[in-house]
């Protein structure tokens, strides 16, 4: 049997840990899920899936980023068909204008969203660069990378520097396999995942108007039946980044399809 290796960030909730979920439902798959919470094993996981639950604070990300280079660099090669990281994990700040947050809170907000994703992903690639099976990066953006929106400067400012570290980390993994005769070089995109039921939805949909003109669109959404479900567009994402083509778009959005 071929296993599949996925490390996924942010897993304890949300898209994290609906993607966990749909995962464990694969014989033959380990997961790492990586949270300050603990990841909870889905009751639906077949008997050949596993899951290792690391609990760990993204906010200081580097003994986690090394927590992970030492597992991935104690595996056998051939041991997985294929491995993924999905950079999930975002930390959302109050909402409203950039001077009404902390400078604790603005600071929490990137390195867990854009610091950690960086030390990971570096992580990662240095750990498996000798493997032979499949490698992928996958960053979880978000259309508020692509379209700036009051109210959300950090995480509009967070989800941007995931969408052009997924474009140049592309560059990178080419120029590396034109630099050693074809290696196979990792595959890289930044995702948008479209509009989901999460915490942060209901985090908007409860900020007062001063500072967040677009709150009547988000609560519209909510009424009107627009968001998807977070066990939905895991299936959707995970299905994405299985994809032959995932990667010739390093700045995809899923409601492309």
């Amino acid at each position: 049997m071929q296993r599949q290796l996925w490390v996924v960030t942010g897993s304890s909730r949300g898209l994290g840990a609906g993607i966990v979920a749909e995962l464990m439902q694969r014989d033959g798959c380990t997961v790492i899920g990586i949270a300050r919470g603990a990841t909870a094993p889905c009751e639906a996981s077949v008997a050949g899936a596993t899951l290792e639950s690391w609990q760990g604070d993204l906010a200081d990300p580097a003994p986690v980023a090394e927590r992970l280079e030492r597992w991935l660099s104690a595996q056998a090669d051939g041991a997985f068909a294929s491995a993924t990281l999905v950079n999930n994990a975002a930390v959302l700040t109050r909402v409203g204008a950039l001077e009404r947050c902390s400078s604790d809170e603005l600071s929490r907000a990137a390195r867990v969203g854009l610091e950690a994703p960086l030390v990971l992903s570096a992580a990662f690639l240095r750990a498996t660069a000798a493997w032979r099976g499949e490698r992928r990066v996958l960053h979880i953006s978000s259309g508020l990378g692509r379209h700036a929106m009051a109210g959300q400067a950090t995480y509009c400012a967070v989800k941007a520097g995931l969408d052009h570290m997924a474009r140049a980390m592309a560059l990178d993994q080419a120029e590396h396999a034109r630099a050693h005769d074809g290696t196979r070089p990792a595959r890289v995109a930044s995702l948008a995942p479209g509009i989901i039921d999460t915490d942060m939805q209901v985090q908007l949909r409860g900020s007062g108007d001063e500072g967040f003109p677009d709150r009547g669109r988000f609560v519209e959404m909510q009424t009107s039946g627009a968001l998807q479900s977070a066990d939905a567009t895991a299936a959707r994402v995970i299905a994405y980044a299985e994809r032959d083509d995932f990667g010739s778009n390093p700045t995809a959005d899923i409601r492309d399809d």
